[in-house]
């Protein structure tokens, strides 16, 4: 079996990839994907979210390793394992970046990187209400939604907060301001999830030249002369070779981009001969440069109706459904990440540096996977922030040859000062929006950190005894100009062998200021335009 391209991994990414590749109709692609079907109707829900965040069906669950600097706790990571990917199990929220993000992208010799110049590609992602303006486009293939005027009543009193302490208030986190506080966008159509997966790739699959493998694990990708030529598969079980004609393109996420690249032998020469595997390529930087962000949650009991209120109680959730199957609208049909923002956590800082998120409903996330993420029962809400570019940085590696062992994930969290200052930074703004007449009006109780957390030192051990992944890892196939430190070029080829490329959130060489989904989509679009260049003869 042949193919002019082969994609493995139907995420955020390669949904994308599929379609572009397969639109002219010149390409064969084929398009494989370890997980399965997007069948479960909680998938199509906004705030659905929930009912895959444990469910092994849908969801690789992977964990890191014990982080010495979070209490040796090991810290849940997952993934999406399904046709859509993380982008089928995520929270929605669309934003994508500040500027400057990718202007360090260039700057780091990555031609063709800077916000200039990959604008027009998050503007080709999407269609949104705003029109066509300088910062936004309504002829795209992913539908972008304002919660502005629909977000529960409770963010209006986080906004009056921000206003009262002197934070700007920013109504469009992807327009000419990233600074501020205001109320998140989210990749929904008419209350409905919108991912690449069903603007992209679904309507793609009506093609005759574009071919899904679901259930379909690659194995390893199969080299002749250090070119790429083929993938090994395996299907019910069954193992058999899947031959490119023109271009592979590895888009499996940065977990199992690199672990995938490693298992076919291209990675760090010390890593592979411990296992055991033949070298194609001595590639360093295969697995390294692992960055996430990095949050914790506050949690308050309000005096006034919340969200924990409409999706808690039975009655209620009932009520809840009803409205939302008779007009996809109410609280089924948002994320519950409604508002926040990006702030400087000290003068001195040249951007924003703290993401905060204000969440009109508390939950506890379980420790049990057997458990269910649900509202805590009672009237409550939440406030959490991380870094937006944190410096800490760690690795994925291959736990041993078999490409059914999960890798080692070591994100190495809080291991810089930079990253520390800027946790009492976050906590320091929280403190000052909940010192706000418009906060301390709605709040009945902090239920945790207990209020008697004040000193430095005790703000720390409550993040490191409770701080968790915010499920945004990047970098573990950095692009860069020296293949002693990055992985792939500015173009997405993969150093030292022909015919391979990696598109997804792994190329990252930094990480970007927030929800890193938009990012990943535009890397897709602009990638498949690269290879469309690159192969035209």
């Amino acid at each position: 079996m042949k193919f002019d391209f082969i994609i493995i991994g139907a995420g955020s990414a390669g949904c994308i990839l599929a379609d572009r590749l397969s639109e002219s109709g010149k390409h064969s692609v084929l398009i494989i994907e370890a997980g399965s079907k997007d069948s479960y109707p909680w998938i199509k829900l906004p705030v659905g979210f929930g009912k895959t965040y444990y469910n092994p069906k849908y969801n690789y669950m992977y964990y890191t390793q014990p982080e010495a600097n979070l209490a040796n706790r090991k810290l849940y990571a997952p993934r999406g394992k399904v046709q859509g990917g993380s982008g089928s199990i995520n929270a929605m929220v669309y934003v994508r970046g500040q500027p400057s993000d990718f202007d360090d992208w260039a700057a780091q010799s990555n031609k063709g990187w800077c916000y200039k110049e990959v604008l027009p590609f998050f503007k080709k992602l999407e269609q949104h209400p705003a029109g066509d303006t300088e910062f936004h486009s309504a002829q795209g293939k992913i539908a972008i939604t304002p919660m502005k005027h629909q977000a529960h009543p409770l963010c209006k009193h986080y906004l009056s907060a921000a206003q009262s302490i002197g934070l700007p208030l920013n109504e469009d986190f992807n327009g000419s301001q990233f600074e501020g506080a205001g109320i998140y966008d989210i990749n929904v159509r008419q209350g409905q999830r919108d991912s690449s997966n069903t603007a992209y790739l679904k309507p793609a699959l009506k093609r005759a030249n574009l071919t899904l493998f679901r259930e379909t694990i690659a194995e390893k990708i199969i080299f002749e002369n250090n070119s790429a030529c083929a993938v090994q598969i395996n299907k019910a079980g069954i193992s058999q070779r899947i031959s490119a004609n023109k271009e592979i393109i590895i888009a499996a996420g940065a977990v199992d981009s690199p672990k995938l690249l490693q298992l076919s032998g291209v990675g760090d020469k010390t890593t592979l001969e411990k296992h055991q595997i033949p070298i194609i390529q001595h590639l360093p930087a295969v697995g390294q440069n692992l960055q996430d962000h990095l949050c914790v949650s506050y949690y308050y009991k309000a005096n006034i109706s919340t969200l924990n209120d409409e999706l808690g109680p039975l009655l209620n959730q009932i009520k809840a459904g009803a409205k939302y199957l008779f007009n996809r609208s109410g609280p089924l049909s948002l994320s519950v990440n409604q508002a926040g923002g990006f702030f400087k956590g000290a003068d001195t800082e040249q951007h924003a540096n703290i993401q905060l998120y204000f969440n009109p409903m508390s939950y506890q996330i379980p420790k049990d996977p057997k458990a269910q993420l649900k509202p805590d029962p009672y009237s409550g809400f939440l406030i959490a922030f991380n870094s937006c570019r944190p410096s800490s940085k760690g690795s994925v590696d291959i736990a041993g040859p078999d490409y059914r062992q999960p890798p080692l994930i070591k994100p190495n969290y809080l291991s810089t000062e930079k990253d520390i200052q800027e946790v009492l930074q976050g906590h320091r703004i929280v403190q000052q929006l909940m010192q706000s007449d418009a906060l301390k009006a709605i709040t009945a109780e902090q239920i945790s950190p207990s209020t008697c957390i004040s000193d430095d030192s005790a703000v720390l051990q409550y993040f490191r005894e409770n701080a968790g992944s915010i499920y945004h890892l990047c970098g573990t196939c950095k692009m860069g100009v020296d293949a002693s430190d990055a992985v792939v070029d500015n173009r997405l080829r993969v150093y030292g062998v022909q015919n391979l490329r990696v598109i997804d959130a792994s190329i990252f060489p930094t990480i970007t200021s927030a929800n890193i989904n938009a990012p990943v989509m535009m890397v897709a679009e602009k990638g498949a335009q690269m290879i469309l260049e690159d192969t035209q003869t």
